[in-house]
């Protein structure tokens, strides 16, 4: 038995979802017959782990501190050994721009894609060059901010004058924004798990929103609101192809226990892109990484001491 502390909840926007699957992973670990100490987030939080002397920590942290490598550096610093990414990996995985640059560079699909921070915009003059911008990407243009999760902050620019509005949405959410070319397909997820020095590809999951423009927020994280397929019915060639990229940028961004890349698949011109990698990602009931291991015969409890024991 092992006394496990699972951080959860803390200051970002991803809070109620991180309190979720933090609550899940605590049942988890109870039914496994370890002893789970649950720790909201916050400024006692190192207090609070030389208190409870955990053997090890179940990062349940989604979006800010979480999955940027602030939480990993400081429990680096206090020698408690933890699930997931180290946090070298977590810090190119969280920033969107750092991570396609790295794709683009090691020749990973990706969409294209032009990126840049509130002082270029402001100081820089960088609004001049968003007509040739949208010349080179095409509408709609996906409006993102460079550092949230769970499709936070995230708008269409269907014409030039979207665009403005789009920018002002995302620089609400962070100082460095990603413009990005739509790649108008499915939305794909390959989890991936650690299988004793190997990374593990579980099945592909697709998510289709029942009503929404496109996988949102509120599309991921309430029921009814998105119908999802695992395995994703694709042609078997696509699979392996989806697959193989996955891995691929779990290998280049250097991740570690457990992750899961999101790629789109434009059917008519049979392409897949990958878009991002997620250090924590999601383990509530609608979470892309449960199922897919549901898929693979890895129940919830099974899959919660698989990523534990990754840890140490």
């Amino acid at each position: 038995m092992s006394r496990v502390a699972v951080l959860k909840g803390g200051r970002s926007l991803e809070r109620q979802v991180s309190l979720r699957s933090g609550a899940r992973v605590e049942d988890a670990l109870d039914r496994l017959g370890h002893d789970p100490v649950g720790i909201d987030v916050g400024a006692d939080l190192v207090d609070r782990l030389r208190e409870s002397r955990p053997d090890v920590a179940f990062v349940a942290l989604h979006g800010r501190d979480g999955e940027d490598g602030t939480v990993q550096e400081l429990l680096d610093t206090l020698a408690i050994p933890y699930t997931g990414s180290r946090v070298s990996a977590c810090i190119r995985a969280a920033d969107k721009v750092l991570a396609k640059h790295a794709m683009r560079d090691r020749e990973v699909p990706t969409p294209e894609f032009f990126a840049f921070s509130e002082t270029a915009f402001n100081e820089l003059g960088a609004a001049q060059a968003l007509p040739a911008i949208q010349e080179r990407l095409g509408f709609p243009i996906v409006v993102k901010p460079a550092s949230q999760g769970s499709a936070l902050g995230i708008k269409f620019a269907r014409t030039s004058a979207s665009v403005p509005a789009a920018l002002l949405a995302a620089f609400s959410y962070d100082r460095k924004v990603l413009l990005e070319r739509h790649v108008d397909g499915r939305d794909l997820a390959v989890s991936i798990i650690a299988d004793g020095a190997s990374p593990r590809a579980l099945p592909i999951v697709e998510a289709v929103p029942v009503q929404d423009e496109f996988y949102d927020f509120e599309a991921r994280y309430e029921f009814g609101r998105t119908k999802f397929s695992c395995p994703a019915q694709l042609p078997e060639a696509t699979a392996r192809e989806a697959i193989r990229i996955a891995l691929s940028v779990f290998e280049l961004l250097g991740l570690a226990g457990f992750a899961r890349v999101d790629l789109m698949f434009d059917d008519k011109r049979d392409e897949l892109y990958a878009l991002e990698a997620d250090v924590v990602p999601g383990l509530t009931d609608t979470s892309l990484l449960p199922q897919a291991a549901d898929a693979a015969g890895i129940g919830f409890d099974e899959l919660v001491q698989r990523i534990l024991d990754a840890a140490v």
